[in-house]
């Protein structure tokens, strides 16, 4: 073997044993947290896979929140590096409420207790500095921790109910008799059920991240991108009525058993396309 190739990987081996020296105590912190989580985080991943998922985007978060920090790389690197003592304080508490949590088998509450720990792992680690640079991204994993069921379930009832209602008032208005019972939308020849996974919940949840994303990277005020995220929720009701006024009128027309299968998940997906065109627009109109 050339003496400069070992020459290169002797200085490579060195450098990697150096970095891993530096940071020796910041990744036995991390692996700890990793090892404690481990029941919280099974909780969501079983949460993220569910049939009729409202969180199936839960897996794509941390690789978003990745991304995010690496394009402060640059930044972090110029950052000062040194421990907050306030980063005890904030793993103390967490992992307080995580015990308690796991104790009682709430499990919303123990997966929500990872923010604190991480916060508090980033200030004890490396400072308020860096900590205020990776605010946000490290922030963003929120949209990864599923809303308990109960949650879910009453949020969902009231929406689809809500959508329910406009929904019979656009049809009534566009000439198409159309009553309301409940969650069931009764027309002439035919009827549409607007169930729970059609309450708009789900892609409202989902454009929220997005819209979170999109607000971040906006160049202009604070008020602004507030107004953009908050834009995420009539952006959903309204394409999600429209989804039901569609299928509506195909169930009227064609007949109950064409709204059904690739209609309705094809519906569902150019809903979503609408919403996101919507909410891009929007951004485009504040900036």
């Amino acid at each position: 073997m050339p003496e400069g190739l070992i020459l290169t990987m002797l200085t490579k081996t060195d450098t990697l044993s150096n970095i891993l020296k530096n940071y020796r105590d910041n990744i036995i912190l991390l692996s700890a947290f990793l090892l404690c989580y481990v029941p919280a985080l099974l909780w969501m991943w079983d949460r993220w896979f569910a049939r009729d998922s409202y969180y199936s985007h839960g897996i794509l978060i941390p690789f978003v929140c990745g991304y995010l920090i690496w394009q402060k790389k640059e930044e972090l690197k110029q950052a000062k590096i040194e421990s907050s003592p306030l980063g005890i304080w904030l793993i103390a508490g967490g992992l307080g409420v995580y015990l308690f949590s796991s104790l009682f088998r709430i499990n919303f509450s123990a997966a929500f207790s990872i923010m604190p720990v991480l916060y508090g792992l980033i200030l004890y680690g490396c400072g308020k500095e860096v900590f205020k640079k990776v605010f946000f991204p490290v922030t963003f994993l929120i949209f990864m921790l599923p809303l308990p069921s109960a949650a879910i379930t009453e949020i969902s009832f009231r929406m689809k109910l809500f959508a329910a209602t406009i929904a019979q008032w656009s049809l009534n208005s566009m000439g198409l008799p159309a009553v309301q019972e409940g969650s069931i939308i009764k027309m002439r020849h035919a009827y549409v059920i607007v169930d729970d996974v059609c309450s708009g919940l789900r892609s409202l949840i989902s454009l929220m991240a997005l819209g979170t994303i999109f607000a971040y990277w906006m160049k202009t005020s604070l008020v602004k991108r507030v107004i953009l995220f908050l834009s995420t929720v009539p952006i959903a009701i309204i394409t999600n009525v429209c989804r039901i006024i569609f299928l509506s009128f195909v169930s009227e027309i064609w007949g109950s058993q064409y709204a059904t299968g690739f209609i309705h998940d094809l519906s569902g997906f150019m809903v979503f396309a609408l919403a996101f065109i919507l909410l891009f627009g929007m951004g485009k109109l504040l900036e």
